[in-house]
């Protein structure tokens, strides 16, 4: 696994500071950082922790993992990364859910851990 690559946005665009593993083994991953592997404890704690949800819609979702959501109580816009790319299960204007306190992305019934910045 390669560590410290510079995160691009979808659009091309270097963001100051961020930096994030990329993870050759897609989602056969093992690695339970933010971004990757699901682990069981996440996926309990951000269940039972409804507090922790925000209702967003995907602005765009790129190749390279990254996903742009615009919440929808104040329109705020947060990035997330999951280790594989969610370009081909995502399109702009779908109803997510994120759990900010434990990184997790709710699309439907399925749940990513995603890394916040």
């Amino acid at each position: 696994m390669a560590r410290g690559h510079q995160k691009q946005n979808v659009v091309g665009q270097n963001v100051i500071g961020q930096s994030v593993g990329t993870c050759d083994h897609g989602m056969l991953c093992v690695d339970d950082r933010p971004g990757h592997a699901m682990t069981l404890l996440r996926l309990r704690l951000s269940a039972s922790t409804p507090r922790g949800w925000a209702d967003a819609v995907v602005a765009e979702a790129g190749e390279g993992g990254w996903v742009r959501l615009q919440l929808w109580e104040d329109g705020e816009e947060r990035w997330v990364w999951h280790h594989a790319s969610l370009a081909d299960s995502l399109h702009a204007g779908d109803p997510v859910a994120l759990h900010e306190a434990y990184s997790v992305l709710a699309v439907g019934a399925d749940r990513y851990n995603v890394a916040q910045l």
